[in-house]
């Protein structure tokens, strides 16, 4: 065996196979890489069609048939990450430094008792419900690559009235970080998916969420509309960028009218806003 021009030439037997047949190249295959590389952040990646991409080691996409993918980084990721793609003749991979970010405490008083610390038991036994619900939907991985033309802001006018990631304290009690960014606005103002996709969950009356729709932009990459005082988009429904799925509102736990923004990537949060204005590598 000798390596590659630009990778590792792995054997037939290898445990690291991605796949049974080798692909076939035009040019020497190539790992490019943008995006916001810090605590909340993410990469889109461009390598060739359908490599396995690994994660410090560990499976957890694919590209798609244009040699697209997208990988998130938690609020709490490491210092430092490593992103390989793998075929079963090459393994190319790139280590990126993750930048800290800043999370300021955030602070609400006024809030319902039960959408802080409910303790009924009919209502503890509706939350669980709701929570196996929106895990079906968060579950979703569609193979697309609806990220690839970028984001915009999901409302057109709005003040950001909270930061992502900040440390909530609710009624005087310390709670989970924030994994949303807040973004106040008058009741009733329209709702944009903020990049293509296809929804992977929309239910209104939700306890804490309201009115709420979750975005599948591809590879497991989803956004989710939280408080949300009308849905106008149904499961399964593929969506183009800026098209409208519901209005602002301030159902559940809210004390004002406002979208909740929120985004993960196969269980990891993220700050949707820094998707904004950053689009795929283009070799």
């Amino acid at each position: 065996m000798t390596p590659s021009r630009r990778g590792l030439i792995v054997g037939a037997g290898s445990a690291l196979l991605a796949s049974t047949a080798p692909p076939v190249f035009a040019d020497a295959p190539s790992l490019t890489l943008n995006g916001q590389w810090k605590q909340g952040g993410f990469a889109f990646g461009r390598t060739w069609p359908r490599a396995a991409i690994y994660v410090d080691g560990e499976p957890l996409t694919a590209a798609s048939e244009h040699g697209l993918f997208v990988v998130g980084f938690d609020r709490d990721a490491g210092p430092s990450t490593t992103i390989e793609a793998r075929s079963a003749l090459t393994s190319l991979s790139r280590t990126l430094d993750i930048a800290p970010g800043t999370f300021p405490e955030s602070r609400i008083d006024g809030l319902p008792p039960a959408t802080v610390e409910p303790t009924d038991p009919a209502l503890l036994e509706r939350i669980k419900e709701e929570a196996a619900l929106k895990a079906v939907g968060f579950a979703s991985k569609a193979d697309t690559d609806d990220f690839r033309d970028g984001f915009i802001w999901p409302l057109e006018t709005y003040r950001i009235s909270s930061l992502w990631g900040a440390q909530r304290i609710l009624n005087g009690t310390p709670a989970r970080p924030h994994y949303g960014i807040d973004l106040a606005a008058p009741q009733g103002t329209p709702i944009r998916a903020p990049a293509d996709g296809v929804v992977a969950f929309s239910r209104s009356g939700m306890h804490f969420e309201g009115g709420l729709v979750l975005i599948d932009h591809g590879q497991g990459l989803v956004s989710c509309y939280l408080h949300q005082s009308q849905i106008d988009v149904a499961v399964g429904q593929r969506l183009t960028r800026g098209q409208e799925i519901g209005c602002v509102g301030m159902e559940g736990r809210a004390t004002g009218p406002h979208l909740c923004w929120r985004m993960k990537w196969r269980d990891r949060n993220m700050d949707p806003s820094q998707m904004i204005g950053v689009s795929v590598p283009t070799t």
